[in-house]
């Protein structure tokens, strides 16, 4: 089990749990909308540091990106294996070939 499936396991107990007690419960309480907004802002803020070119600051903000993300994805009951499977059917087509299917 990888990092990131742990991490998807963690946030997926944390879904019932008291906002109290919990960080991932808290967000996840305010609902899908609350998380997007969250994990826009993670986004935003790994976008600076990359441009900014720190290393460690991006690294760091990466991380908040990928907990935000999983976070936001729970909340639409949209789990890492539904996103790995998708990545898995892209797997092999040029991202030129994808996108122009996408339409």
């Amino acid at each position: 089990m990888t990092t990131l499936d742990r991490l998807a396991a963690t946030i997926a107990a944390r879904k019932g749990a008291d906002p109290e007690s919990s960080w991932t419960a808290k967000l996840l309480a305010k609902g899908p909308e609350k998380c997007a907004e969250k994990f826009g802002e993670e986004a935003v803020e790994a976008i600076i540091e990359a441009v900014k070119g720190d290393r460690a600051k991006l690294t760091a903000e990466a991380a908040d990106v990928l907990y935000h993300l999983l976070v936001m994805l729970a909340a639409r009951d949209v789990t890492l294996a539904d996103v790995l499977t998708e990545l898995d059917r892209r797997e092999g087509t040029s991202g030129i070939a994808e996108k122009a299917a996408r339409g």
